[in-house]
């Protein structure tokens, strides 16, 4: 973590030298950004930080865990395409599972299927492409999720 803040810091001074009032202008609209996004990343931090208090590390091992076997894939496929995230608040949530014991391959398809596969959005879908081309696009993203935990899971199994 130290060395991206470093590297950032390295990159902020050339940016100076180079051109100071561009350099103020992105950290300025960077800023902005960051106040912008401060009150839905808190209110969900605090919702993510609720639910875990309530859902005990036991129950997140029992559904995610290693001893779900491909359940835990199925399980966290369902729940990133129905979930409606930003990575912002994906990856950090992501970083909590770990540490709460769920695997990397688990993960992976969370994540995989937070990004790719929408099953609220499938009415915008079947509006713009059809019915046809928006199942058959989310059916197989969520297979490519699975495949991508299944590799992930081979990688960090066996290497």
């Amino acid at each position: 973590m130290y060395y991206i803040i470093i590297f950032t810091a390295i990159l902020t001074l050339i940016s100076f030298i180079f051109d100071k009032k561009k350099t103020w202008k992105g950290i300025k609209k960077g800023a902005k950004q960051f106040i912008n996004i401060l009150p839905t990343l808190l209110s969900v931090i605090i919702l993510i930080s609720i639910v875990l208090y309530f859902v005990s590390d036991n129950v997140l091992t029992e559904y995610l865990g290693a001893g779900a076997g491909i359940a835990a894939y199925f399980s966290a496929g369902i729940i990133g395409a129905v979930a409606v995230l930003p990575g912002f608040i994906a990856y950090p949530l992501a970083g909590i599972l770990v540490k709460s014991g769920v695997a990397l391959s688990v993960i992976a398809v969370f994540i995989t299927t937070l990004k790719m596969v929408g099953i609220l959005t499938i009415p915008i879908e079947k509006k713009y492409f059809g019915l046809k081309v928006a199942l058959m696009r989310n059916l197989l993203s969520f297979a490519g999720a699975l495949l991508v935990g299944i590799i992930m899971a081979l990688i960090f199994n066996y290497l």
